[in-house]
């Protein structure tokens, strides 16, 4: 009887701090994405912020966004302007640099991409994909006065353009569902993706016109690892007026060939979104 008993609250202790813990662990995984949407909310149009505009912007509470700023003062990741408004801090030096060292093209591949923008005359871009979104990890603008311009580091959805069919070879439902759900077209926009899907991995490039924004096209192919899967997509952008089907097939030849250059350099061992 004392046994069962004994038993009993030994097993009670034991999930009351199961439960504990992992309460505790939800709590600061909660803090930590509290504390990244707060630093997303800087950007090069938005350089710097009030503490006003910061609860504004996050929707949390008072006491809550100013703990997180204090922390993030404290490890000089953010600074406090002239004006009291806080700006990005100088502990991001040693980041950006980090980033530029890892991220940064080898020599062959930084070179493919300007041959490629100053042979088609347009802007190349290589992204990356992250989660449910595409990063611009390299960039050459082509010489024509109008263009489209991605700068690097700009993060753009997954829900369309050319460069993100390509990021989407090989998506499960899962996460096709999910990119779904953040565009303006709601959860059935599933089923243009998974046809996009299809067609790309059929065709073996993408293009798209005006999907992302009137007036704007691109073309992409998958940029492979030396393993054969896709790292990357590399992509012409600019006015659709440009992106004419008479000149599609030298786009889709020289950024294939390109991406093979790329994929070739060594520069995405190890990198995965």
């Amino acid at each position: 009887m004392s046994e069962d008993s004994t038993g009993s609250t030994g097993s009670t202790v034991s999930t009351g701090g199961q439960e504990s813990k992992d309460g505790g662990e939800a709590r600061g995984m909660r803090t930590v994405q509290r504390t990244i949407d707060i630093l997303e909310l800087f950007n090069e149009h938005r350089p710097a912020l009030s503490l006003r505009e910061i609860v504004t912007a996050s929707g949390l509470p008072k006491t809550t966004v100013l703990r997180i700023l204090q922390t993030l003062r404290l490890n000089g990741l953010l600074w406090l302007d002239e004006h009291g408004r806080y700006t990005a801090g100088p502990a991001f030096l040693r980041w950006v640099r980090m980033a530029d060292q890892g991220w940064r093209l080898p020599a062959p591949a930084r070179r493919a991409l300007r041959e490629l923008a100053t042979e088609q005359r347009e802007t190349v871009h290589l992204y990356v994909r992250r989660d449910v979104h595409r990063i611009c990890i390299a960039q050459e603008e082509g010489p024509q006065a109008l263009r489209h311009v991605v700068q690097v580091g700009d993060e753009l959805p997954l829900w369309a353009g050319g460069p993100s069919k390509v990021l989407l070879l090989g998506a499960d439902d899962t996460l096709l569902d999910r990119v779904a759900r953040r565009s303006p077209h709601g959860p059935d926009h599933t089923t243009t993706l998974r046809r996009w899907v299809a067609e790309t991995l059929r065709n073996g490039y993408a293009v798209s016109h005006s999907e992302h924004e009137e007036g704007l096209s691109s073309v992409a192919v998958p940029v492979r690892a030396r393993g054969g899967e896709v790292v990357a997509a590399l992509s012409f952008g600019g006015p659709s007026a440009r992106f004419t089907a008479e000149r599609l097939p030298r786009f889709v030849n020289s950024l294939t060939m390109a991406a093979r250059a790329v994929g070739g350099s060594g520069g995405f061992g190890g990198l995965r979104g």
